[in-house]
């Protein structure tokens, strides 16, 4: 195994409390019951009313293999890599069902569109850092 960089294992610990907190909000999302529902705003619910169901489980994908993919990369184990993947499809599965299909880029707002490309860089950026950390041999 390659001398891996002193940011590595910092990095990996920042991405695990991210996903953690990834896991949070899908597991509260999960848990919102009908009255919740009734209460949001009329934008929001209905957006949460249009999304498909298999969208929850392509997040709870996305949140459980970026938790367990940032803890895979901060203990240098090899794993992290398909698991950041699997977290990136996820939430691309995700996003799709969101946005495309239940036509969320016009319910959702400018500002949650953010949030989300935001979620989709760190993504991508965490699949990226694993891709290279094995081809480096920074992780086995």
């Amino acid at each position: 195994m390659g001398r891996s960089p002193r940011w590595l294992v910092p990095v990996a610990i920042v991405a695990l409390l991210w996903n953690l907190l990834g896991c949070a909000a899908c597991l509260a999302d999960a848990l919102v019951g009908p009255e919740e529902v009734a209460k949001m705003a009329p934008a929001q619910r209905a957006l949460y009313e249009a999304r498909p169901a298999w969208a929850l489980a392509a997040t709870a994908a996305a949140v459980l293999g970026g938790a367990l993919g940032s803890l895979g990369l901060a203990l240098r184990k090899r794993w992290a890599y398909p698991l950041l993947a699997i977290s990136l499809a996820g939430l691309i599965v995700q996003d799709f069902g969101l946005f495309v299909l239940a036509g969320g880029l016009s319910l959702a707002g400018p500002a949650v569109v953010a949030i989300q490309g935001a979620v989709l860089l760190v993504a991508i950026a965490l699949a990226l850092l694993a891709r290279r950390a094995l081809a480096r041999g920074w992780i086995a």
